[in-house]
């Protein structure tokens, strides 16, 4: 058990999944689970073990459906308004409310509001009632036997009154699925706690419990065993004592040294699959021990998560006699390439915006670690194996994670990146608006407009002639584009540098003794650099790390903060996020360019009157490094 950890294989999704459900069939737990009663107050979101029957009829009684008189039709045979008929009460005319049940030898109700009270002895009616009218029979709504729901459903808060109107007091429903959680790893620390270097916060394991309980099955975690053979072996032996339907191990499924999941499962148990030809999500792990099935689970969040998605929640589903979940399908236009493997399923998480009527997909990072993917997601992308990726403008079937009314009511910003562009998202989403940032540099912003592929760009683009920001650079790429430059902020850039500035940074004029790190070319930042290293007559070559490049503010202040950099150019607001130094360079004007024919839409409008709104404004100006004094205002058109 000691030995190396190593793939058996890579298979397809469908082709795992028939493995378990192979094993799982000659276990004997394949089927849906048994049923326990409920009382219909605590049913609720289960699902229903058996067919259920009005036990019954509702009404159980012919009922009055409104408050008048019972009467007999035929005595009102021949009223109209010129010749009223009089009636005896309570002989001939008896007063009824809605729901009182119908006097036996009546067989219609006459509405108080067409008849006129003569005197205490009787009434006039000006208009004849047929048979039955105005009442509800006995059984109008259900006859006693007959079905209310079948197997395998749903229940719904309407369903309970259903089943209470028809004379059940609890129904049978199906048990819920029992999932143990175990999660693997000596480098876990539980969430709170501020994880030293080579320590992970132990995240998974409330992701994979939430999709557990939300597909409908009881989670419980376990603690956690330590990346020791003996230790993995001894915890999942444990887990059995507590009679689960489902173990999953989370973590420890890949091919490292110290990954002894599936070597433990080997050992202990059956093997079954090793490797899916999914991304992200490769090493999945799918066994039997002891006769229940046991799900490997990877250790990067977005695989795990996936894997939650692919793997665990259809046999949950199974076992509650639920169908396979589906998502709305939509067809999206790829707003950049795409590159996927061709050996595997490829699910690339994008967010989804609607520009000039078409729907459009940009891709989010498509690492296994990168928990925000998962937080900004609009959709799935899926890339089918044998396939080498989607090119810009491809058509892709994508699985909707959002409603797609909410989606085409999104602005989507491609551009510079700007980390109070999601102060304004939050703003925006308290009017009931949504803003969409796709961080592609101030240049690639305006490309994506000309593309027609961004409703807006952010842009900080420095003129080396006229020393102006955005208005040559708009020029340039979108000369026959009518369109607007409207002041976000003004705000500081300078040299971030460790706390302390232990390397003594004065300004630029130092980089050549230090390690630098870079925005990527077409960034406002970068043009901005490369500006004032030509002012000072210094060589990009002569600068360490001046090819390293990354993509936002804040991904410059953690490289500074983690100390494989001395200092990269950036807002001061990045540095005070992760506790850094500043050495002010200068300021800039960042604008959002707005092409015309966006302005009309609602969400724009809402965009312009936040902008001008005094308490925006306000908090903008308060944020480090930002001045809001021209913020709104349009500062050019074309």
């Amino acid at each position: 058990m000691e030995e190396r950890n190593v793939y058996l294989e890579d298979i397809p999704a469908e082709q795992a999944r028939t493995r378990l459900e192979t094993a799982l069939r000659a276990a004997g737990r394949d089927g849906p689970l048994p049923g326990e009663r409920l009382p219909l107050a605590e049913a609720c979101g289960r699902v229903t073990a058996e067919a259920v029957y009005a036990r019954l009829s509702a009404p159980h009684y012919h009922a009055a459906a409104m408050d008048g008189y019972a009467v007999m039709a035929a005595k009102t045979r021949g009223a109209t308004e010129t010749r009223p008929l009089t009636l005896a009460v309570p002989d001939e005319a008896r007063p009824v409310n809605t729901g009182d049940p119908l006097p036996a030898d009546r067989d219609a109700v006459i509405m108080i509001e067409h008849t006129q009270e003569l005197d205490e002895g009787c009434i006039a009616i000006r208009g004849a009632v047929a048979p039955w009218q105005h009442l509800r029979p006995m059984g109008e709504d259900m006859v006693a036997s007959e079905l209310v729901l079948p197997p395998n459903h749903l229940l719904r808060p309407v369903d309970l009154g259903a089943l209470a109107g028809c004379g059940h007091d609890s129904v049978l429903v199906r048990r819920r699925p029992r999932v143990l959680i175990l999660p693997t790893g000596s480098e876990l620390v539980a969430p709170g706690v501020d994880p030293a270097p080579g320590q992970v916060i132990e995240s998974n394991s409330l992701v994979l419990a939430a999709q557990v309980r939300e597909a409908g099955g009881e989670a419980l975690v376990l603690g956690s065993a330590a990346d020791e053979p003996l230790a993995v072996r001894a915890s999942l032996l444990a887990a059995l004592t507590q009679e689960p339907d489902l173990i999953l191990l989370l973590s420890g499924s890949s091919a490292g040294s110290r990954d002894y999941s599936a070597a433990v499962l080997r050992a202990e148990g059956e093997l079954l699959v090793h490797g899916v030809a999914v991304r992200p999500g490769h090493p999945v792990i799918m066994g039997m021990l002891r006769g229940l099935p046991v799900i490997g689970v990877p250790g990067y969040p977005v695989s795990a998560a996936l894997t939650g998605e692919l793997f665990v929640t259809p046999l949950l589903r199974q076992w509650l006699g639920l169908g396979a979940a589906t998502r709305e399908e939509v067809q999206a236009i790829m707003t950049r390439k795409l590159v996927s493997p061709t050996g595997d399923d490829d699910y690339v998480r994008v967010t989804l915006a609607q520009v000039d009527g078409r729907l459009l997909a940009s891709p989010l990072g498509q690492g296994a670690g990168v928990i925000s993917s998962l937080l900004r997601a609009d959709g799935l992308a899926l890339v089918p194996r044998f396939s080498e990726g989607l090119n810009r403008g491809a058509q892709a079937t994508v699985q909707l994670l959002r409603p797609l009314t909410e989606l085409r009511r999104s602005l989507l910003a491609q551009g510079s990146h700007d980390p109070l562009l999601d102060l304004l998202a939050q703003w925006l989403a308290q009017r009931g608006r949504r803003l969409v940032s796709a961080n592609v540099g101030s240049l690639g912003g305006l490309v994506a407009l000309r593309r027609a592929e961004s409703h807006l760009a952010g842009t900080h683009l420095l003129d080396e002639v006229s020393g102006e920001y955005n208005v040559a650079a708009v020029g340039q790429w979108l000369p026959q584009e009518a369109l607007r430059l409207v002041t976000f902020a003004h705000r500081e850039q300078g040299l971030i540098v460790a706390r302390g500035n232990p390397r003594s940074v004065r300004g630029l004029q130092d980089l050549p003794r230090l390690r630098y790190v870079n925005r990527q070319r077409g960034s406002g930042t970068r043009v901005l650099l490369d500006y004032e290293l030509r002012r000072l007559g210094i060589a990009s070559a002569d600068i360490e790390g001046h090819d390293r490049e990354v993509y936002t503010h804040l991904a410059v202040a953690a490289a500074v903060a983690s100390g494989v950099a001395d200092c990269g150019l950036g807002l001061r607001r990045a540095a005070q996020a992760l506790e850094l130094d500043f050495v002010p360079v200068g300021e800039e004007r960042f604008d959002l360019c707005i092409p015309e024919r966006h302005l009309a839409l609602a969400g724009m409008q809402a965009l312009l009157e936040l902008l001008a709104d005094g308490r925006f404004r306000a908090a903008l100006g308060c944020e480090p490094g930002y001045d809001a004094r021209a913020t709104g205002q349009e500062v050019w058109r074309q």
